[in-house]
């Protein structure tokens, strides 16, 4: 059974000229101690769906349509209240800039403590033991110390490994983590990946990471969506979908990420940009910019479709479903 599934979500808001769509029918699922990497441009709307996930929609932005079901439990629709608990108990938030998740005013030891009692029954003095053992846990050192320390005493990567920390006090069944390493070294930020990889994977939790950054979707996740417009337009095993494309879209990401073993002047790159959600063409989004367009892709929009190991949603695949023919044409 899936710890998380996303049903056909519909997400729009409301302006004086009418009504955008920013998400369009999303579904997928993630499995307990899996980590789904979800992809895609700026604008893709990987952020807002994990935003609708735990419930921090910014208004008027709002749920039109669909299910958000965690461990067979519907929490789209729950009272503010009712949300409020279960994001903190059952699934934990790890956002780009820590210091929006950390409060400047206060100890990181009075954060995590106030978060571990909030959530779990245990009095002051344990949950002080708690939060010292999860700071160890993320890599902090003299942690008995630290732990009386403000924000603004740590570095950025000291300060993720407390916001890892804070995501995982109440023992969450699903971390969604959001650009967690953007804003980070090269260097840190593999440390902060492996990091949080083990650490789920040890407790059991399911992750979902937003990022726009293959290479981390490569090295950290199981599964990965590929997303465009506010569609998944390509989601299966990150290792099928990273060699064997079955969406124009993901074949031009991966031509897009540098070779280290082909010497080019010039990198592959998708011509065009990511529509605006005032303006997202009839049929298949990426129609405009897409190499193989054919006069179907102009007028009809394709859900997902099989295509191998993989679902892409494209027509492209429609005749080659279960042949191993790949996008481009080329065998997979």
């Amino acid at each position: 059974m899936s710890l998380l599934d996303v049903q056909n979500l519909v997400v729009e808001f409301p302006n004086r000229k009418g009504t955008l769509r920013a998400l369009d029918n999303i579904s997928f699922s993630i499995a307990p101690g899996e980590i789904l990497g979800v992809v895609g441009e700026s604008g893709a709307g990987k952020s807002l769906t994990g935003a609708s996930i735990i419930g921090l929609l910014e208004p008027p932005g709002h749920i039109a349509s669909g299910q958000i079901l965690l461990n067979g439990e519907r929490i789209d629709n729950l009272p503010a209240e009712k949300m409020r608990h279960i994001r903190g108990r059952r699934i934990g938030a790890i956002f780009q800039d820590p210091l929006t998740s950390l409060n400047p005013l206060y100890t990181v030891g009075r954060q995590l403590i106030e978060t571990i009692t909030t959530h779990l029954p245990l009095n002051a003095a344990q949950a002080r033991e708690r939060a010292i053992s999860l700071l160890k846990d993320t890599g902090i050192p003299a942690a008995e110390q630290r732990i009386d320390h403000y924000p603004h005493q740590f570095s950025g990567g000291m300060r993720q490994r407390v916001v890892i920390a804070l995501a995982l006090a109440a023992e969450p069944e699903l971390i969604v983590a959001d650009e967690p390493t953007t804003a980070l070294d090269v260097s840190i930020q593999a440390q902060i990946i492996t990091l949080l990889k083990n650490i789920c994977r040890s407790r059991g939790a399911a992750v979902m990471l937003i990022t726009h950054d293959m290479g981390v979707i490569a090295e950290t996740c199981d599964r990965v969506a590929v997303m465009y417009a506010g569609r998944v337009a390509e989601i299966g095993p990150v290792h099928e979908v990273i060699n064997h494309p079955a969406h124009p879209y993901t074949a031009g990401l991966m031509a897009s990420i540098p070779d280290m073993d082909e010497d080019r002047e010039r990198l592959n790159q998708i011509d065009g940009a990511m529509p605006r959600l005032n303006a997202i063409p009839t049929g298949c989004a990426f129609n405009p910019r897409c190499t193989q367009v054919f006069d179907r892709c102009r007028s009809e929009r394709p859900d997902l479709l099989p295509a191998g190991a993989t679902q892409a949603a494209c027509w492209l695949r429609e005749n080659t479903a279960g042949t191993g023919v790949a996008a481009t044409g080329v065998p997979a």
